[in-house]
């Protein structure tokens, strides 16, 4: 069965689908993008998603393409029409189709909206099968990389180098203060030497996760602990544990980075714990996950 895409009001087979060349998308990345996890037909934190969508149009100014009711209807009318009950959606707003131009259209058009899914395995069930290695680079993203720009190419560089490097992710720094932002496309979290369990403070410096946000949610429900508080590259390296989250990572355990083991280069017991808790999430039972 062809892949079938939602673009602009129509329901088309992928191939068939396309955008005009002077969409201010493709001309600028003048855009916005979500993506959300479908599991057994449910759509993992799509309020979260949803909302961090609105959230980030508002910051480029650039209206919803739709009411969110009718969103979520297009959401689950591209799984329905794709058979997919596990798998990963792509949304994407861009400013519309207009002549080129860096400033917005004098006249505004309406913004032009594309959904994708495409099936993906479900939650994974061995957590040590699961762990994965990264390796640290630079920070060279723009300024303001709390709104989910589909201006993507240095997220893009430092994915490629860390395929290269035989790494999963990229865990970016700010080369001025040797301080820890997130992931190249995670937030990226460590469990200290004190044993506390830490990820960066919410600003402009990084993107505000949704899998992050779900997982805060879930810890205060079981009353465990956790430190909004930024940690330097030597700090992470002296890490009992690590690891990353995501729509796509979930809770993934890094065990290595740079080439150096993190901890004793094993999955640890909170990693362990928190890929249990976030499974139950994913399915919707954590009130069992204590």
């Amino acid at each position: 069965m062809s892949k079938i895409a939602y673009v602009n009001g129509r329901y088309l087979p992928q191939s068939e689908a396309s955008v005009n060349i002077e969409d201010r998308g493709y001309q600028f990345g003048d855009g916005i993008y979500e993506v959300v996890h479908l599991h057994d037909g449910r759509y993992v934190d799509e309020d979260l998603h949803l909302a961090r969508l609105e959230r980030s149009l508002r910051e480029i100014a650039l209206p919803m393409p739709m009411s969110r009711a009718a969103l979520s209807m297009v959401l689950r009318e591209v799984a329905r029409r794709n058979r997919v009950t596990e798998g990963l959606l792509y949304m994407q707003v861009t400013r519309g189709v207009s002549r080129r131009d860096h400033a917005f259209p004098s006249k505004p058009v309406p913004p032009a909206l594309v959904v994708t899914i495409r099936r993906v395995p479900p939650y994974p069930t061995n957590v040590d099968k699961w762990q994965a290695a990264c390796i640290t680079l630079p920070d060279l993203r723009w300024a303001r990389r709390d709104i989910k720009s589909v201006n993507l190419l240095p997220n893009c560089l430092a994915r490629q180098k860390a395929r290269e490097a035989g790494a999963i992710e990229a865990i970016l720094f700010d080369e001025a203060t040797g301080m820890v932002t997130e992931g190249a496309a995670t937030t990226f979290w460590i469990v200290d030497e004190n044993g506390a369990i830490r990820t960066r403070f919410l600003d402009h410096v990084i993107l505000p996760g949704c899998t992050r946000a779900a997982l805060m949610a879930e810890l205060r429900t079981l009353g465990m602990d956790y430190d909004e508080r930024a940690f330097s590259l030597e700090e992470m390296r002296r890490a009992r544990e690590a690891f990353i989250t995501s729509a796509t990572s979930f809770v993934k355990p890094i065990t290595k980075i740079d080439g150096q083991p993190v901890g004793d280069g094993q999955v640890g017991p909170v990693v362990r714990r928190l890929f249990d808790i976030f499974a139950r999430h994913v399915k919707g039972d954590v009130k069992n996950a204590a």
